[in-house]
């Protein structure tokens, strides 16, 4: 019999080596890292900006100011990162679901043994003054549950029971968060349907949504009978110019009623579902010189603050309107207000640019993923920060209602920072071990 052919042993040290060297990190978006940094950065000078005080100097790096505090969340971010780094990047995809379930219980435990604090029953308490909010660690166990998912589906089939699925996966965490009176953290949710957007659902559910959405809003602003004709105009408008649409005439008389219905729910609504302070935010929205001194106090103080920066704002730890607590939650929610106030037009718009710049290389960073899984994480990532970005700083200059949404990497708060820190750098990882994934 012939001998058996071996297998040359170089051939084999090669594919060992392959194999150990998987367990770290081969391309590393290090420009990426460097934004994240240079954030939490700027965000921790500014947070010190936020609390002090001329009459009453405290270091920088003391405990009892917040800016001390944060220090200990970002020194504490900065190990979970080595670990997020080192840990096998398919761990991520292969625990999306335990991870999802974990975070589903602790929301669950949450809204029964939390203390409330401001209405809420969000935060748990774990001793030593130190508390945790699992609903911003649900942002990113939702994001790898939806990414495993999807990887599994394919949304271009249009699937009903992969639709019911895919929106039970993204509705049951925002619907316990809302139990515990956290509709600001709820509505985060919302922004995952641009990634489902990327991965093949119908743009037709974004035209439904963005119409419904401006409904409301036009609801609120102009007078029912005007916006109905206006509507009723547009419409005749659109026929006139294409006359084939008379052929859907039954169609469009339908959409005209579900319209008009809307319409006349948005006061039910608002009235008798929301919330006093809920209503309030919607009004401050609208008119914040309505009630100055009330509702309308935020909006109105934060816009003074920004309006005051001028061009180039008053200087580091120069702010008036900081130093003299005009304006509430200035180190966590309203954070935007001493970047405003202190650097003007000149530091606002470099932040903003430097956002966009992080979601640009993070959109980058999904389209070169080789699985569904990778690229659809990475869509998640970047829709929670957009989302996150634009609610903040929109609430600040009065074009968002009020809703408790902190800056990314710049707002006071361990359970936020880590929460972005884990979104990002899973994203990290995954990206730097993509040579190693199959295209699906």
């Amino acid at each position: 019999m012939p001998a058996e052919p071996t297998i040359p042993k170089y051939k084999i040290a090669t594919r060992s080596s392959n194999r150990t060297s998987r367990s770290f990190p081969v391309h590393i978006d290090w420009v990426t890292i460097l934004l994240y940094f240079l954030l939490v950065g700027l965000g921790w000078m500014n947070i010190y900006a936020a609390v002090y005080s001329p009459d009453n100097v405290v270091n920088i790096l003391s405990f009892d100011i917040n800016s001390g505090k944060q220090l200990v969340w970002i020194s504490a971010a900065v190990v979970l990162i080595i670990i997020l780094l080192v840990v096998d990047y398919k761990v991520y995809e292969h625990l999306a679901y335990p991870i999802y379930g974990t975070i589903i219980l602790l929301l669950l435990v949450t809204l029964v043994v939390a203390k409330p604090i401001a209405g809420s029953r969000s935060w748990l308490d774990l001793g030593g003054g130190i508390r945790l909010q699992p609903a911003e660690l649900a942002k990113f166990a939702t994001a790898l549950a939806l990414s495993k998912y999807l990887s599994s589906v394919s949304l271009r089939q249009q699937k009903l029971m992969d639709q019911v699925k895919l929106a039970a996966i993204t509705l049951l965490p925002p619907a316990i968060i809302i139990l515990q009176n956290e509709t600001g953290s709820a509505l985060v949710f919302a922004s995952f349907i641009l990634a489902f957007f990327r991965e093949g659902m119908s743009p037709l559910i974004l035209i439904i949504g963005g119409t419904a959405a401006a409904i409301f809003i036009l609801t609120l602003l102009v007078p029912k009978l005007y916006l109905i004709i206006g509507i009723i105009l547009l419409m005749g408008a659109a026929v006139w110019l294409d006359y084939r649409l008379m052929r859907r005439i039954k169609t469009m008389i339908a959409m005209l009623g579900v319209v008009i219905a809307m319409i006349f729910s948005v006061d039910y609504f608002v009235n008798s579902i929301l919330q006093p302070h809920q209503q309030n935010r919607i009004k401050a929205l609208i008119n914040p010189e309505a009630d100055p001194l009330g509702y309308g106090w935020n909006v109105t103080q934060s816009k003074i603050a920004i309006g005051s920066g001028g061009l180039i704002g008053k200087g580091f730890l120069e702010g008036t309107q900081t130093k003299f607590d005009f304006v509430p939650e200035q180190s966590t929610d309203f954070i935007f207000c001493t970047i405003g106030e202190e650097h003007g037009w000149v530091g606002s718009t470099i932040l903003i640019g430097l956002f966009l710049f992080l979601l640009i290389r993070i959109v980058s960073i999904a389209e070169r993923q080789k699985s569904v899984f990778g690229r659809t994480y990475g869509y998640c990532v970047a829709s929670i920060i957009f989302f996150h970005f634009v609610i903040n700083v929109g609430m600040t200059i009065g074009l968002a209602p009020v809703v408790g949404i902190p800056l990314p990497f710049f707002s006071y708060g361990g359970s936020s920072l880590w929460s972005f820190t884990i979104l990002l750098f899973i994203l990290i990882a995954i990206d730097a071990n993509r040579s190693q994934d199959l295209s699906r």
